[in-house]
């Protein structure tokens, strides 16, 4: 399979490296273009670099130190999906403490919301990176709730599912994160 190429034509004009574009903070997105009516908040607008834009989902709860999205141009539009756990729009974590599918199914909820800010959907995803409390109590489980995000018909991600200690909220038993690719503008 032959490897994909990004070039920036903007890194030496502009003086910014590829990594500092596309890591901004190590937990941003690069999302594409929103033709959709999707609701969102632009953020710093004016203020970033043309090719830049940082969103925020209305759907998505709010949170510091990261952005949900950012949209980075480039041939074909990358898109970084920062972690997503089983949180509703206003934080809280969702279902009844222990409930690792309703987590789950929030956390692939919150990945969907973040797709559609870009334009694009479960099929641009190209890799996810899954983090779970209880790894082997709950493998099967995480997998029948991808199951239902994404088209059989389809290849499916490459992923990564690794156990940790903790999260970064208290009660959370499972966090996702994703890249997708999608076309031009």
């Amino acid at each position: 399979m032959a490897a994909l190429r990004f070039t920036l034509p903007f890194q030496t004009h502009r003086g910014l490296s590829r990594r500092s574009i596309l890591t901004t903070g190590g937990a941003l997105l690069a999302a594409g273009s929103s033709s959709a009516a999707v609701a969102q908040t632009v953020l710093g607008a004016g203020k970033t670099p043309p090719h830049l834009r940082f969103l925020q989902p209305d759907a998505s709860s709010r949170q510091a130190g990261y952005s949900h999205v950012v949209e980075a141009t480039v041939p074909g539009r990358i898109v970084y999906i920062a972690g997503q756990m089983g949180l509703d729009g206003n934080g809280n974590v969702v279902g009844a403490p222990g409930d690792f599918k309703a987590q789950a199914t929030q956390a692939y909820e919150n990945i969907r919301a973040a797709l559609a800010a870009a334009g694009g959907g479960f099929e641009h995803i190209v890799k996810l990176t899954q983090y779970l409390i209880h790894l082997r109590a709950h493998q099967a489980l995480v997998r029948e709730v991808r199951a239902k995000f994404f088209n059989p018909d389809l290849p499916p991600p490459a992923s990564t599912m690794i156990q940790v200690g903790a999260l970064t909220r208290d009660l959370a038993l499972y966090e996702v994160d994703a890249v997708a690719v999608l076309p031009p503008r």
